[in-house]
């Protein structure tokens, strides 16, 4: 047919730019066009906020946007795409061995290689090679859609069952599989055109498996540098393992055990063992050679911070102590003082924010037994109040401070390390989707923070993914870095919490509609939402850290 009868659709970029193009014409072809625009490759598109493969056809006009690696949702892609490099690469070499995609660690990926043998150092080397091979060849990856019916029965036939259970109570009537040069598999989520898009990656023999390097999205053309992590590390472990006796290692054994109607033995387990851990750190810290008197807790936006302080002193009380409660927010410098960030906005996250020569002089003076006039801290005025709160502590009383910016050492650096105990506290998802599918631990605390945004500070979901990605800048920079410093990690993640988390999230997910540039993300969280069959939350005890989110909680109501 001519190209002048051809019906031509009109394309807007997201700087008002106009073009026309042929209807039916992929966002593939579009790329090249503009590719040479963008830091790195591009990866897909939002198509009227919707992402979309690049082998998507566009028949209509329509808004477009390009991810490439620079965007959350284009490293995510790259990632998975990735993942199916190295599965697809040890399928060749090693038959026989199995792939676990674990869990994030060190800027890479902790992936398990089991077989009968243990995973060398030279095999590692082999796999990285096959996967360049593979890369230089530039294979599509090839997307199918299947019935559940002949999905289960592949599943069944390759003895995935860990896949085979992950579908078993999916509500919806079909499967995407992908295939690459003849192996096929599934993936929750889009892939990359072919092979030859995954430039940028190295495989590191670590413990009994390797850890996937791949770029970071600040630096997209950089392999960070691998720096070890073995407390987090150590976190990872230990709830894997806690996850195959519980029985709860992928979602599909999940929701078999709520379906079994064990859902609330599930949460008296999982209960049990945060009580446990809380009571340990307690001992840790009243029998610890040294005497502690401040005990500083930090994590990430959602982590639970909040309620694991209450309940940790509580079971310093059982041992003797009485602890007392400091917040760092008294100590922010006023308003006109506080610092900015790159977008000129006020950086309340940065360590410059808080007034530290007068925390340090009322720690020290604390802890010699002085009283001090703790500060009050208005926000809506952004300065102090004129008057103060007195405080003296005694000898068998210890502070606790809870914050951001608890592990780094600047914060209390007129204490000695001796008198310091330093707790991390994060939700470290160890649950799987299955074993090609890892659940990123940020989407849990995203979850945890939608819900209790909307319960309790009037904020709409929309507006908590608005925000997320600056909240994420601020783990980054202040959190971060500074968590290997802690004498102890405490998971505050709970096997059941996401199916709990789905009740409240989903309905808040489902009022964000396409007009609107967070209806990616919130259809990318529903969609995740829908592998797990929803649990009750009204066998969850008042003191549980989920009951920080979801209400309910008898800490603060």
């Amino acid at each position: 047919m001519n190209e002048n009868n051809m019906n031509l659709i009109k394309i807007t970029f997201p700087d008002g730019t106009e073009k026309e193009v042929i209807e039916g014409t992929s966002l593939l072809e579009l790329s090249y066009e503009f590719g040479g625009d963008y830091k790195s490759a591009i990866v897909a598109a939002k198509v009227d906020n919707d992402i979309k493969e690049l082998t998507f056809r566009i028949y209509n006009s329509a808004n477009i946007e390009f991810i490439d690696l620079t965007n959350d949702d284009g490293m995510r892609i790259y990632n998975r795409s990735l993942s199916f490099l190295l599965i697809k690469a040890v399928n060749d070499l090693f038959p026989d061995r199995k792939v676990i995609i674990s869990h994030s660690i060190s800027k890479g990926i902790f992936c398990e290689i089991n077989g009968e043998t243990p995973l060398t150092a030279e095999e590692v080397t082999k796999i990285e090679e096959r996967m360049r091979e593979l890369v230089k060849r530039k294979i599509p990856f090839i997307k199918k859609i299947l019935s559940i019916e002949e999905a289960r029965e592949i599943f069944s036939k390759t003895g995935r069952l860990d896949r085979f259970r992950a579908i078993e109570h999916r509500k919806k009537p079909y499967v995407t599989i992908y295939n690459c040069d003849g192996y096929e598999d599934y993936f929750y989520g889009y892939m990359v055109p072919d092979t030859g898009y995954l430039q940028k990656f190295a495989l590191k023999f670590y413990e009994t498996g390797l850890i996937m390097m791949f770029p970071d999205k600040s630096n997209p053309d950089i392999i960070p540098k691998f720096k070890e992590q073995k407390k987090l590390f150590a976190i990872f472990t230990e709830y894997k393992r806690w996850g195959r006796i519980l029985g709860v290692q992928d979602v599909g054994s999940l929701n078999a055990l709520v379906k079994e109607g064990r859902a609330n033995e599930l949460i008296r387990v999982g209960e049990a063992l945060h009580e446990k851990k809380i009571a340990q750190i307690a001992d840790m810290i009243a029998f610890n050679k040294h005497k502690k008197r401040i005990v500083l807790i930090a994590g990430p936006s959602s982590s639970g911070k909040t309620t694991f302080a209450q309940r940790l002193a509580i079971q310093l009380k059982v041992n003797g102590l009485r602890p007392v409660t400091i917040s760092l927010d008294d100590y922010f410098v006023d308003r006109d003082k506080t610092p900015k960030d790159e977008s000129g906005d006020y950086d309340f996250e940065a360590l410059e924010a808080i007034d530290l020569v007068l925390f340090n002089q009322h720690l020290s003076s604390l802890i010699k037994g002085e009283e001090v006039g703790v500060p009050i801290f208005n926000f809506s005025k952004g300065c102090r109040e004129n008057f103060c709160r007195k405080l003296r502590i005694d000898d068998d009383q210890l502070l606790i401070i809870e914050g951001i910016h608890g592990l780094n050492e600047k914060l209390t650096s007129s204490i000695h390390k001796d008198s310091k105990f330093k707790i991390y506290v994060s939700a470290i998802t160890s649950m799987s989707i299955d074993d090609h599918n890892r659940i990123p631990t940020t989407d849990a605390r995203m979850l945890r923070r939608i819900v209790r945004d909307f319960q309790f500070r009037g904020c709409s979901a929309i507006n908590t993914i608005k925000r997320w990605p600056s909240v994420r800048r601020g783990e980054e920079r202040n959190i971060f870095p500074f968590q290997e410093e802690a004498d102890v990690m405490f998971n505050s993640a709970l096997p059941f919490e996401l199916g709990v988390l789905k009740v409240y999230a989903e309905p808040l997910l489902n009022d964000i509609d396409r007009s609107q540039p967070e209806y990616s993300e919130a259809k990318r969280l529903i969609e995740f939402l829908t592998n797990f069959v929803p649990i009750d939350s009204k066998e969850i005890p008042a003191n549980s850290i989920i009951r920080e989110f979801i209400g309910g909680s008898c800490f603060y109501e």
